[in-house]
């Protein structure tokens, strides 16, 4: 569903292979929570998927655990910006800004966090149109 939905898109995907469901595991192990259901979903389909320009459009579930890991404990990000824990970073714009999901509520919203200013502005309802409002140019950055 997932890679059919972003193909059927313009512009250009890379797909990798299916996350395997340790490595989704190892994933909530180091977040310490699940990852949510859509996430969850399309990275059984590929884990991450790259843009055109080689942008993370999706990152792997490793990728995913780690930038979080490092956002969350870095002592130096901790005095810069507020706290990352209530968001789950899953891409980025090739910018220095990422998106991110809410992971410990039930909306499914996507943020954008602008590394320039600590800021952290809603972009789209669903991970679906993330993708599909990414893809078509309707974020705006």
């Amino acid at each position: 569903m997932w890679t059919e939905a972003v193909t059927a898109l313009p512009g250009t995907a890379l797909f990798q292979p299916p996350a395997s469901e340790q490595s989704l595991a190892r994933c909530a192990t180091v977040l310490g929570h699940s990852l949510p259901a859509d996430l969850a979903a399309l990275l059984r389909e590929s884990n991450g998927i790259e843009g055109e320009y080689g942008d993370g459009l999706i990152w792997s579930a490793d990728r995913i655990a780690a930038e979080n890991q490092t956002l969350r404990t870095d002592a130096e990000l901790a005095t810069l910006y507020m706290p990352f824990d209530p968001l789950l970073f899953f891409a980025d714009a090739g910018n220095g800004d990422l998106f991110a999901l809410l992971p410990r509520t039930d909306r499914p919203d996507v943020f954008v966090w602008n590394h320039g200013d600590d800021s952290r502005t809603w972009v789209a309802p669903s991970l679906a149109k993330y993708l599909a409002w990414w893809l078509t140019g309707q974020i705006k950055l």
